[in-house]
């Protein structure tokens, strides 16, 4: 029978996935950055789509940063609270993605 999984698993295989999706999104947001700069220089259209996409970036390498941290700490208070700004700045990097992917359908459009 499988036994439920405890608290602390749970939020383990969570910080996994975020872990693993903010890796993916780092490499979504370099590709987008491209892909805006070749629109750009062929329409003309001018946006702070590459700029935002940059920043966004750098908050998803920051929750792979703070995951891998979380993983190699021993102190429970330091890994939920490490946790917890996860949490926090992955949802606020995947806020700024579909900020951008308005700007960008916007200035495309």
């Amino acid at each position: 029978m499988n036994r439920p999984q405890s608290n602390e698993q749970r939020e383990h295989d969570f910080t996994m996935h975020v872990f693993s999706i903010s890796a993916g999104m780092v490499g979504v947001c370099l590709t987008a950055i491209g892909i805006l700069r070749l629109i750009t220089s062929q329409t003309r259209i001018e946006t702070i789509g590459d700029e935002m996409l940059a920043a966004d970036a750098v908050l998803f390498v920051l929750c792979c940063f703070l995951s891998f941290w979380s993983f190699k700490t021993t102190g429970p208070t330091l890994r939920r609270t490490l946790r917890l700004a996860i949490d926090g700045l992955f949802m606020l990097a995947l806020s700024i993605m579909v900020l951008v992917c308005t700007v960008i359908a916007y200035a495309i459009a």
